[in-house]
């Protein structure tokens, strides 16, 4: 199966249409994951195959959680190499998008990817998730709050949820070993105004690879006083 009918079958597989437009978008954006991956840390996953399995048909999943659909502005913290956020960009172009990482010179790469692409309505911003969850253009301001980064639940809740509105949903790209972690985190969510709403299995074509989508409703806004300083959410998570 070439690339395009692998990725065809995935967006496929959950509703989403796809074509030769998108595709050259993501063949584009993949050369220059390649390509700036040799002077800045974006990924340890150069393959081809690998980048389109691992980081583009993995990022696309999200869409298996319908809501996601609707879902006008959204924003990616601790994006990285852009992941979800512009493949999410990619399969919705009217979609508005905010990748949020707190380092510059992934910022760099992400602009030119922006520029690149000719994708609109998409920013990315230098910075800590605790400092723009204080700003009010930013905070309970988006739809969708979305993240693939590798910190646990708990820290990750408090770092997303400030920015999700009331009645919006943060989604939670895990691994397949989720229970403990669920465990851990129901006070924080709880904490933070949300409620873990489903849990969606994920499973990636042609691969042995699944993981698991966390979808948490903001039921209430998030108190003042979250998220804390920087470095507090991981150094002393909410119990």
């Amino acid at each position: 199966m070439d690339y395009f009918e692998l990725m065809n079958v995935a967006c496929t597989n959950i509703g989403l249409s796809f074509d030769e437009d998108k595709y050259n978008k993501f063949i584009q954006y993949k050369d220059m994951i390649q390509e700036w991956n040799q002077k800045v840390n974006l990924t340890a996953i150069t393959e081809d195959s690998e980048i389109i399995k691992k980081h583009f048909i993995d990022s696309i999943k999200i869409f298996k959680f319908q809501g996601l659909k609707d879902a006008d502005r959204i924003i990616d913290i601790g994006t990285g190499g852009g992941f979800p956020g512009i493949p999410m960009k990619i399969m919705f172009p009217d979609m508005e998008v905010v990748l949020l990482d707190s380092l510059n010179k992934r910022i760099n790469f992400l602009n030119e990817v922006i520029n690149k692409l000719g994708l609109k309505k998409i920013t990315a911003i230098h910075g800590r998730a605790e400092d723009f969850a204080r700003e009010a253009a930013y905070r309970e301001g988006f739809d969708a709050v979305v993240s693939r980064a590798v910190a646990n639940l708990t820290t990750l809740s408090e770092l997303c949820i400030p920015y999700v509105k009331v009645g919006g949903n943060f989604i939670a790209m895990k691994g397949p070993a989720i229970d403990e972690e669920l465990k851990e985190a129901q006070k924080a969510i709880s904490t933070l105004g949300g409620k873990v709403n489903e849990i969606i299995e994920v499973e990636i074509e042609e691969s042995d690879l699944n993981h698991n989508l966390v979808i948490i409703n903001k039921n209430n806004s998030t108190p003042k006083a979250y998220p804390r300083k920087p470095g507090m959410a991981s150094k002393k998570p909410l119990k």
